[in-house]
């Protein structure tokens, strides 16, 4: 086991443990918060999402220390990535940094869709939600949270969605009121109903899942032993690389965009139709890694991801050139 291995090992543990230590600790509040967005709210909530976030009321200037990240994506229609991070969501903006104000939730599991996004996680200390949070949706950028199940029962942290067909792939750590532990299932219909998915050939410790925006039979995860994908819905996987491991899986529409570790960090497009890959260059990175990345909808050349060692880094061309945004944690 590499030394990279075995801190990405120790820090999912320290997670899963303290996540599961939280999930036995009754709620102080049992009632569920939430509020539904009827399809009137969702649409006018769709046409304003690319309007500035800067003058939103929802947001104000950040610049903090951004720690503790969980999950990255473009939100909506906003052109501009959001960062779950343990004490709410974090922008970036044209150059500047903003925070939310309100429902500032420690998210796992953050999935970023075409209308807003889904998470899991725990209640922030000025939210009411259960702890915890079980899978919550938002369309208004986590002003709202309209739940879909698994309130107080379970955290989330392998969980992908798609970014238009809005399809749930999920494992749960433990027995729930729906799931079987460490079984992985998919649901159609915003976790109205879920599936049980056989995934044979996943392998391993697993630390990332993902869905293919519209096609629902693709998916994908990364792990110890690789990467791995899928295009029966997750019935059965195959391992695309040996002797490396998995960090990070995303998709676009023709592509998978996957991150690798083996002593040195690689990044990498694999298109879906010919399979061919494409290696992008990585800055100068230690003992480090792509943990999450995504790709600006509305520019297939800007790309944003977060290192294990909580850098945040941004290309506009395609990997051409780095802009850091964060070192450490660190607002550059």
């Amino acid at each position: 086991m590499n030394k990279f291995l075995l801190m990405a090992t120790i820090s999912l543990l320290t997670i899963t443990a303290c996540s599961q230590e939280e999930e036995t600790a009754q709620p102080e509040e049992s009632t569920n918060q939430t509020e539904t967005q009827g399809s009137d709210s969702q649409d006018e909530t769709k046409d304003s999402t690319s309007a500035s976030l800067v003058s939103h009321d929802f947001f104000e200037p950040f610049t903090g220390n951004i720690d503790h990240i969980h999950g990255l994506g473009y939100v909506g229609n906003q052109a501009a990535p959001f960062f779950a991070a343990h004490d709410g969501l974090k922008v970036y903006e044209n150059g500047t940094w903003l925070k939310t104000k309100r429902e500032n939730n420690d998210y796992m599991g953050f999935n970023a869709t075409n209308d807003g996004f889904y998470s899991s996680g725990h209640p922030g200390t000025d939210s009411k939600l259960p702890n915890p949070i079980g899978i919550m949706k938002s369309v208004d950028h986590g002003q709202t949270l309209q739940s879909l199940g698994f309130e107080a029962e379970v955290d989330f942290h392998l969980m992908g969605v798609g970014y238009n067909n809005h399809q749930i792939f999920a494992m749960s750590p433990h027995k729930n009121s729906v799931m079987e532990a460490d079984a992985f299932y998919v649901s159609e219909d915003e976790g109205a109903n879920w599936k049980e998915v056989a995934a044979s050939g996943l392998k391993g410790e697993l630390i990332g899942l993902a869905v293919h925006p519209t096609d629902k039979n693709i998916l994908a995860a990364a792990g110890e032993d690789g990467i791995y994908l899928s295009k029966d819905q997750g019935e059965s996987f195959e391992l695309l690389t040996t002797g490396t491991q998995g960090t990070i899986v995303y998709f676009t529409e023709n592509s998978l965009l996957y991150g690798e570790y083996d002593g040195q960090p690689s990044f990498v497009i694999r298109n879906l139709t010919d399979d061919n890959e494409e290696g992008i260059a990585l800055p100068k990175m230690k003992e480090d890694a792509v943990m999450y990345a995504a790709i600006n909808p509305k520019n297939e050349h800007e790309i944003t991801f977060v290192s294990f060692n909580n850098d945040i880094y941004q290309t506009t061309d395609h990997g051409e050139s780095w802009n850091i945004l964060a070192k450490s944690g660190n607002l550059q």
